[in-house]
């Protein structure tokens, strides 16, 4: 059976890597978008690798975004995006990728989708799945996207031009409130482990919080290392789900996602470089689909400011006293996030939270899917 063209351009967003696609080159029934960006990524994959698709391996490099017309006032693109994972015929849709944001702006420009004037562009992004607006401001080159310049970012080679995202009100994303129990510090009981002190914060994304002695951990040791030990990954997968369900969300494979912190320390980075505890405020790892994130997702260390700056909170009670933005340290070297966050009517509320990433298109052209990825070859 032949394989279907479907255009599409490959871009790497912050510390991610994704296919791109437009809404109205997909086809028109979404129940048949999980067969195609399956087949187009190479999932499932028993080895890990997922050589028969444009995936990587890991989570971060296992992604599909969807760009289409606004369906908001206030927004000029929708902008959708799948977690495809890598050994499960499993996609998800249950949260936004904070780092492929960064490239949505862009590639809109880019594509013609946005007129964009001047010297630089503002492009106000509708994330459907959380159904929340980001602002994204970028240098134009000649009327497109500027990509060189010298904004480094942690886990990235090189330097480029500087993407300023702000995620607006991004307060209960997936729960609909920033505290989805309405407690700062709930007790879990996770099933078949001891029960542990986490805090439990919708922002940008739900996540699960916990301090990284409570696990046996430093807080400071490499991804590599975590996900060598299936006992840690178990009692951490229990920890998520037990959250999820305090939360009220529904089981899925990514959401909410698990963190752990611990006070800003020396470490180690990938590189095999060393980072002094006087570049951070805080220490922090994320785990989602069953690896620990080589860089913190972008959502996460959003999450993670935000719960940061709730006095009491797990996270809290690791920042350094007198931090301003949030530096976290990470596998990959320091991540800086913004939050503005304050009580409000007697709860806790965020405004905004910003952060700078960089974004470049690695190419584009048509992405190939064996036809019987999809039931008609008709609805593409």
């Amino acid at each position: 059976m032949k394989q279907i063209r479907i255009p599409a351009a490959f871009m790497r967003g912050g510390t991610s890597n994704a296919l791109v696609f437009h809404e109205k080159d997909l086809p028109r029934d979404r129940g048949l978008w999980d067969a195609v960006f399956l087949a187009a990524i190479g999932s499932p994959d028993p080895n890990g690798r997922q050589l028969n698709g444009m995936g990587g391996g890991i989570s971060s490099l296992s992604k599909v975004c969807v760009v289409g017309a606004p369906s908001r006032d206030d927004a000029d693109i929708d902008y959708t995006f799948a977690q495809v994972s890598v050994r499960d015929a499993e996609v998800s849709y249950g949260s936004n990728c904070g780092n492929m944001s960064s490239a949505m702006g862009p590639f809109a420009v880019d594509e013609g989708l946005v007129r964009a004037p001047g010297e630089e562009a503002l492009v106000r992004i509708h994330n459907t799945n959380t159904n929340k607006i980001i602002h994204s401001r970028f240098a134009l080159d000649d009327g497109e996207a500027a990509v060189e310049g010298t904004q480094e970012l942690p886990g990235v080679a090189g330097s480029g031009s500087p993407v300023r995202l702000e995620f607006l009100d991004p307060g209960g994303a997936g729960t609909g409130r920033l505290l989805p129990t309405g407690n700062v510090v709930d007790t879990l009981y996770p099933e078949g482990f001891e029960a542990i002190e986490a805090s439990l914060i919708d922002s940008a994304n739900p996540a699960v919080f916990v301090a990284a002695a409570d696990l046996g951990l430093s807080g400071n040791e490499l991804p590599a290392d975590l996900d060598a030990r299936p006992d840690l990954m178990a009692y951490l997968q229990a920890i998520r789900h037990a959250g999820g369900i305090a939360m009220g969300l529904p089981p899925s494979p990514n959401k909410p996602t698990i963190g752990f912190v611990s006070s800003a320390q020396d470490a180690e980075l990938l590189t095999g470089a060393f980072v002094s505890m006087d570049a951070g405020d805080l220490t922090g790892r994320i785990v989602s689909m069953g690896n620990v994130h080589r860089a913190l997702p972008l959502t996460g260390a959003i999450c993670m400011a935000t719960a940061a700056r709730i006095e009491g909170s797990v996270v809290n009670r690791f920042l350094r006293p007198g931090a301003g933005d949030i530096r976290t340290i990470q596998p990959s070297g320091v991540i800086v996030c913004a939050a503005e966050v304050g009580p409000g009517d007697g709860n806790w509320h965020v405004e905004k939270a910003s952060v700078v990433r960089t974004q470049r298109r690695l190419f584009d052209g048509n992405v190939y899917v064996p036809a019987s990825a999809v039931k008609s070859v008709e609805a593409v």
